[in-house]
């Protein structure tokens, strides 16, 4: 039975990749909760499994393994179409590089997600407006990706990925291209969106100063994986 409150729950995962003497076990055996609400940095060395993780979660892969379950929702069971349904709905993915597409000024990038989900364009926009505010680019709406710093594009795909009101946000090394103080601006401004819109969050980072700054550490290592604090 579910844990009540337990957003995201995963049993005994295991993700390899290959087949034969070629195969890599990337997580074995994985157990994981993460409570509605809470900050989770997932943290370790490259190789260990933290984007296969993070992919897992976010139904973009499917483990070989062991079972998941999203809001009390099992999720192993479901098809390709249900899966990408229920990520669009209940997901927002922050990744390292903002994905922007060039021809699209900031507002219509932000904008995208929810005239894909056949939002009407006025109202589009009137959301995309709203999150461009909430991270400081209200006035930068106007500006194609070129036009933007590094900083000034990630904090536009923040606001992308918060288009929808996704229940769960799940960033990967959303810090990793930018400069200290752009590090630092990007990851309050993440921090501070999560506890505004009442998400549940897990970020990958590289970044140990960073994570210390979430509710919880959850460092992933060759040996497995361990709780740091909550």
């Amino acid at each position: 039975m579910s844990e009540p409150g337990m957003m995201v729950e995963l049993e005994g995962v295991s993700k390899g990749f290959g087949v034969g003497a070629a195969r890599v076990e990337v997580l074995t055996a994985l157990d994981l909760e993460v409570a509605e609400g809470r900050l989770l940095a997932v943290v370790g060395p490259s190789g260990v499994g933290k984007s296969t993780l993070l992919h897992l979660v976010g139904l973009l892969d499917r483990p070989d393994g062991g079972r998941i379950r999203l809001d009390g929702r099992d999720v192993a069971g479901l098809d390709g179409g249900e899966r990408a349904g229920l990520r669009n709905r209940m997901i927002g993915f922050i990744f390292q590089h903002h994905y922007l597409l060039d021809e699209l000024d900031a507002l219509d990038n932000v904008a995208l997600p929810l005239r894909i989900a056949g939002t009407g364009a006025a109202k589009a926009r009137a959301r995309a407006r709203e999150l461009l505010d909430a991270v400081r680019l209200g006035d930068r709406a106007g500006h194609f990706p070129d036009m933007l710093s590094g900083g000034e594009q990630q904090r536009v795909a923040v606001a992308r990925a918060l288009a929808m009101r996704p229940r769960l946000l799940l960033a990967d090394e959303p810090t990793g291209n930018l400069d200290r103080a752009n590090a630092e601006q990007v990851f309050a401004m993440v921090k501070d969106l999560h506890l505004l819109a009442g998400l549940t969050s897990i970020i990958v980072t590289h970044d140990e100063e960073l994570a210390r700054m979430c509710d919880g550490v959850f460092r992933l290592a060759p040996a497995g994986a361990r709780f740091e604090h909550v």
